[in-house]
């Protein structure tokens, strides 16, 4: 017996996060999509999913383009519901060749956002301070640069994955595939000071084995991140809107403007394919253009 739409969409959020291992950020996104799908279904009068046809796809593809969603969020969407038809095909052999059959919209040609290395150590300097959060501060974002790890990667380090002795970090990608990854001496120094000093006293009596911790001793999440990577744009005076991603990129982009080759930088930051990597590629190809632009006298 096939069980009530909802409780369908419940199991598969389950097997996602449980199963797939995805970032709980994914998760929130992806059971987002599906309850707006949802609602469109119920705005239609389809109360089966044996009824969703490719017609009803397309139509409601066109409803998110007439709402203005950009072509990377319209992608997620189709994403999520094709991989949700997926699941329920395997367990309950629902027909899932509606969302199968769409094309997924063309990428809007934008490239990824970054620091530059002033704008970086600007962020670096207002870390400077010797209290628990500057500490704390300065060894997140330093190995967020040194590796250009995930947030999702981030929070899910526990005290033990950090080898001090060879410099490197072992970390839990997406669909649970494990890598190590090395980071540098600015890192391991600031890493070094924050678990003997700044860690201990936040923990207080607490007791857990994550390694970075809020200001009440508790792991900290995604969303403490971004809250903290605002808090240091505020305070450095930069007028940019950051994102953990931003730090992923701006690694990325300094490896390879500085010769790293692909196939390197490809396992540093965990992707599957290639074709993920080269985008930052075009990145350091337009910095280029822009310097050449800027500074030869015939340009």
């Amino acid at each position: 017996m096939v069980p009530e739409i909802k409780e369908l969409v419940d199991e598969y959020v389950s097997y996602i996060r449980l199963e797939k291992n995805y970032s709980s950020y994914t998760v929130k996104e992806y059971e987002k999509d599906l309850q707006e799908f949802l609602f469109f279904l119920q705005e239609e009068r389809i109360n089966d999913l044996q009824n969703v046809e490719y017609a009803v796809a397309r139509l409601y593809v066109t409803r998110l383009y007439d709402r203005k969603f950009a072509r990377t969020s319209i992608s997620r969407k189709i994403s999520a519901i094709r991989s949700f038809f997926k699941f329920i095909n395997a367990r309950y052999g629902i027909e899932d060749q509606a969302f199968r059959l769409l094309y997924h919209p063309k990428k809007e040609q934008r490239l990824p956002a970054f620091f530059y290395e002033q704008e970086l150590e600007k962020l670096f300097d207002v870390t400077m301070g010797e209290d628990n959060r500057s500490v704390r501060d300065r060894a997140l974002l330093e190995l967020l640069y040194a590796t250009g790890i995930r947030v999702g990667e981030l929070v899910a380090i526990e005290v033990q994955d950090v080898d001090h002795y060879l410099g490197i970090v072992k970390v839990m990608g997406k669909g649970k595939k494990e890598r190590f990854v090395p980071f540098g001496s600015f890192a391991e120094e600031a890493l070094h000071e924050y678990m003997a000093t700044s860690r201990p006293r936040l923990m207080k009596q607490k007791k857990h084995s994550m390694l970075f911790v809020n200001l009440r001793g508790d792991p900290l999440t995604d969303r403490g991140v971004r809250y903290i990577l605002n808090e240091l744009m505020e305070r450095a005076a930069l007028h940019t809107k950051i994102t953990p991603h931003m730090i992923r990129h701006t690694f990325a982009t300094h490896l390879l403007g500085a010769g790293a080759d692909l196939r390197s930088v490809q396992e540093l930051l965990g992707h599957s394919h290639l074709s993920s990597t080269q985008v930052y590629t075009h990145v350091t190809n337009e910095h280029l253009r822009q310097t050449y632009l800027q500074t030869h006298p015939r340009a």
